[in-house]
């Protein structure tokens, strides 16, 4: 959709040399979106005078004093921008909050310029981008498929390189699924590392903001801006640790074993699957065969389990009182919350503290894990004709990482013959953030295409 390389080592070099000015480009970037939107990325986006006014603002300052100088990012819009509503992909819960998010503020003090807020699947409840009123957000690639949710305007975007990055948030998988479905990295931090103060909650206690970028370069720069602790937010944290650094040769790896993989019939990603391991063993790992059967186990509890009664007490007030209001597959599964008792809520929590205790064991063997972000991908129709079904296959990989307190990143590994991508998620304990964001850059193939755009890899230089 445009012809601008939006990477961030590719518009630092542009603002050092005089080259582009962020007027430049935003007044771009607002031309190359137009009037239209056939990908249903938006919810709201800013106008041209207030693009401006962000990007005037920065054109009087030395573009290496800010981190993010000049940055185009989206923001999904269970996040809050001041003066914007936040819809949550329902708009009669819309309010217009006075002060933006902390991640936000942190990444607007940076020097990054907001573009507006985009789709998703209504209250960040599902993985498939079709659950919103305001239209099913379509792939960057192939429009006829799913863009991935419940972040799905937030990949896109990125996709098409209407931005540099974007935040989405992340309970259950929504910033990774639509990262593998467009061809992104997908970084989902640990565990209160981005403050979520400013965020319409799914499940609070479970749930992240976060990054869509390019490349995993992109998205460790801004993790490092993004990051920090908020004490106006009972759930962030402190990282207590960077995380060991992954030896150059020997690092060990664990993979599901072949019983336990699924791929939902696709008969082409299992093989990609397969060379995404080469790669990593080619890199210098181990790969090391593991029973997953615990981390499946975790996985089912997050919607069998009285969970999904936390994303019934974040909208309670409003849910009671318009039911109406939410989009029906949204209001099955989260009315359906009403079944759990508080009895039930302190049971299925010891078998989560069982799990949590077989799953630290897993590690002491292992340094990271390997698995498909999705074993497959749908149409648009595939899921209108079968919403739960659907969404329940492309949270196998995904469900389990919040409650078990796991960093993780989606990275892209191949394509399928129809030129939809294929990706696979690393993840390791809290606040590895790090070493995965590093290995994922070792991983990434310096010419593969970005997003969906014919823009290749660029590697950033201090």
């Amino acid at each position: 959709m445009t012809t601008l390389d939006l990477q961030i080592t590719s518009l630092r070099e542009q603002y050092r040399t005089g080259s582009l000015t962020p007027s430049q480009l935003v007044r771009q970037l607002d031309a190359a979106m137009g009037t239209e939107d056939p990908h249903r990325i938006w919810i709201h986006r800013l106008p041209l005078a207030q693009l401006l006014s962000y990007a005037e603002a920065l054109e009087g300052r030395d573009p290496a004093s800010l981190p993010l100088y000049g940055l185009p990012f989206a923001i999904k819009d269970n996040i809050d921008l001041a003066g914007v509503p936040t819809t949550a992909a329902c708009p009669e819960y819309a309010y217009t909050p006075a002060q933006h998010a902390t991640v936000v503020q942190r990444l607007i003090d940076a020097g990054a310029i907001p573009l507006g807020k985009t789709n998703l699947d209504q209250f960040a409840t599902g993985l498939v981008g079709v659950r919103s009123p305001y239209g099913a957000c379509h792939n960057s690639i192939d429009p006829d498929y799913i863009s991935g949710g419940s972040s799905s305007g937030s990949a896109v975007s990125v996709a098409l390189g209407l931005a540099s990055f974007s935040l989405g948030t992340d309970t259950a998988g929504s910033g990774r699924v639509p990262a593998s479905f467009n061809n992104l990295v997908g970084h989902k931090p640990s565990c209160g590392l981005l403050s979520t103060r400013g965020v319409v909650p799914a499940c609070r206690t479970l749930d992240c903001v976060s990054i869509f970028a390019l490349t995993a370069q992109d998205a460790a720069t801004v993790l490092e801006v993004a990051q920090g602790f908020d004490e106006e937010d009972p759930y962030s944290r402190e990282a207590l640790t960077a995380g060991k650094p992954l030896p150059e040769h020997g690092f060990r790896f664990g993979v599901p074993r072949a019983d336990q993989l699924q791929f939902f019939g696709n008969a082409e990603t299992p093989a990609l699957f397969d060379a995404a391991v080469a790669k990593l063993v080619a890199l210098g790992g181990v790969a090391v065969e593991i029973d997953f059967t615990v981390f499946l186990q975790a996985a089912r509890l997050l919607y069998e389990g009285p969970w999904v009664a936390e994303r019934y007490a974040a909208i309670r007030e409003f849910i009671e009182a318009k039911p109406e209001a939410l989009y029906p597959v949204t209001h099955k599964i989260i009315s359906g919350a009403t079944r759990f008792s508080a009895a039930d809520a302190y049971s299925f929590g010891y078998q989560l503290k069982a799990l949590q205790r077989k799953a630290t064991a897993v590690w002491d063997d292992l340094d990271i894990i390997v698995t498909p972000t999705a074993g497959t991908i749908y149409t648009i129709a595939e899921v209108e004709a079968d919403p739960v079904q659907t969404n329940s296959n492309l949270g196998y990989y995904t469900n389990f990482m919040n409650l078990l307190d796991l960093s993780a990143i989606a990275v892209p590994t191949g394509f399928q013959a129809n030129r939809l991508p294929f990706g696979v998620t690393l993840c390791a304990p809290a606040f590895h953030d790090a070493t995965l964001l590093a290995l994922a850059a070792r991983m990434e193939d310096a010419a593969r295409t970005l997003g969906a755009t014919s823009f290749t890899r660029k590697e950033i230089h201090a």
